[in-house]
């Protein structure tokens, strides 16, 4: 990834963590890493384990921010995600897979939450 592209993302996630706060959500890591891969950030909205990936964009040209999570990297994200429950034991806590788009133009910024924006590939359990 090019600078450019590495500091659009930087920026990006800053505008959803405090999109995400004023939505009432607790923060709990940023860029989340493993051998498997990696997260943008990992909340708690009331009860629920959030697993958060943070899309940004200046135009859309290659469309919408949210589409650029894939299956294949929805496939990672679950893997992760498990990985981090199970090494805490929270296995059985509600969790989910949120995805906070941003789109940043000269115009402003447009950022949209979606929540249970994809399901968990939970055949990893076994």
């Amino acid at each position: 990834m090019s600078r450019q592209g590495i500091e659009l993302g930087k920026s990006g996630e800053e505008v959803a963590l405090g999109y995400l706060k004023n939505k009432g959500y607790r923060i709990l890591e940023r860029n989340f890493k493993n051998s498997l891969g990696e997260i943008d950030i990992i909340a708690k909205d009331k009860k629920t384990w959030c697993f958060i990936e943070v899309k940004t964009r200046t135009n859309l040209d290659k469309g919408l921010p949210q589409e650029a999570i894939t299956p294949a990297k929805q496939h990672k994200l679950s893997k992760v995600a498990l990985s981090f429950l199970k090494s805490r034991k929270l296995l059985n806590s509600p969790a989910r897979f949120d995805i906070v788009s941003v789109l940043k133009n000269p115009e402003g910024e447009k950022v949209e939450l979606i929540q249970n924006a994809f399901f968990l590939d939970s055949h990893y359990l076994y």
